[in-house]
């Protein structure tokens, strides 16, 4: 082979590659293409695979297939109690239509901005109706749901299908945190209090109740011991008159024996009596029969008077 053959046969083997280049395009499994002829899709293709297209009259368009992320940026809403909330959400959505997609929004861009605008507007309405407690607690999945059904009712038309909305975030601004943190110490010292009070109120209520136990107690316990006291010395009485019916004389001596004992303390007894009284019988007679002794008396005579 010549060389001119050589260089019109590598010529035509450029072309060729050229024009391929140009006719053929692949497909991956994670993209949708869509074919256009002078600017107006003419096939819209969502299996993967090697696909022909027309040379310098067809383009191919590519969009992903996978999930993809949207960072809403955080704005400022109120809650129904007229509260500001600084709200901060993200959203993932997926495109479930490529043709409706090229032709509502154009771009992942031209998407991602008109989503913004419709999460926004969703978290604004769905907040507006709610309280902070529902919202940052109490039903936060629940609000979630309503604003993911508010932004898929908007953009299914779109040819978009968001699978998740969440709020990130939910903070007061920096000039409200501080007005909040004193109505919540507020609140919970009103708390404290209240519960101290009941606290101290059951206190009172249980030691009065145990002081009535104890006095009611004692009142029995004291009640008891009279009764018994009482018993006892009808006892004691009753044995004192069976031994003064039996043996009178033994039963004056151990009563006397008893006064002595009472009577005639150390260093604290002085008692003015008659020595023949009988409360002295048996200190000269142990039988008790004889009289007390009797003091011995000297009268002396009268001195005469002297004669002057």
């Amino acid at each position: 082979m010549s060389g001119t053959s050589r260089i019109g046969a590598l010529v035509a083997l450029v072309v060729v590659l050229i024009l391929a280049a140009n006719t053929l395009f692949t497909v991956q499994q994670t993209q949708y293409a869509l074919v256009l002829s002078f600017g107006k899709v003419v096939r819209a293709i969502s299996e993967p695979g090697l696909y022909f297209k027309w040379p310098l009259v067809e383009t191919v368009i590519s969009l992903d297939k996978r999930i993809l992320d949207l960072d809403v940026t955080p704005q400022t809403v109120l809650e129904a109690g007229q509260k500001q909330l600084v709200v901060d959400s993200f959203a993932r959505y997926r495109i479930s239509d490529p043709l409706r997609f090229y032709q509502a929004v154009g771009s992942r861009a031209g998407a991602n901005q008109q989503l913004q605008a419709i999460v926004n507007a969703a978290v604004r309405g769905v907040i507006a109706d709610s309280k902070i407690e529902d919202i940052v607690r109490n039903q936060r999945g629940q609000l979630q749901g309503q604003m993911l059904s508010l932004v898929n009712q908007q953009v299914m038309s779109r040819g978009i299908n968001v699978i998740d909305l969440r709020l990130r975030q939910v903070v007061l601004p920096p000039k409200n945190t501080e007005a909040v943190f004193n109505r919540m110490n507020s609140a919970r010292q009103r708390e404290a209090q209240e519960k101290r009070s009941e606290g101290t109120q059951l206190a009172t209520a249980i030691r009065a109740n145990a002081d009535l136990t104890v006095q009611t107690i004692l009142g029995e316990a004291n009640q008891k011991s009279e009764e018994v006291r009482g018993a006892a010395d009808a006892e004691k009485n009753k044995i004192f008159a069976d031994a003064f019916g039996r043996d009178a004389g033994f039963f004056a001596f151990y009563r006397s024996m008893q006064a002595y004992e009472t009577g005639f303390k150390p260093d604290t007894t002085r008692m003015v009596m008659a020595p023949g009284s009988s409360f002295f019988r048996y200190f000269n007679d142990p039988a008790g029969h004889g009289s007390a002794p009797q003091p011995s008396v000297s009268l002396a005579a009268p001195t005469p008077p002297a004669n002057n």
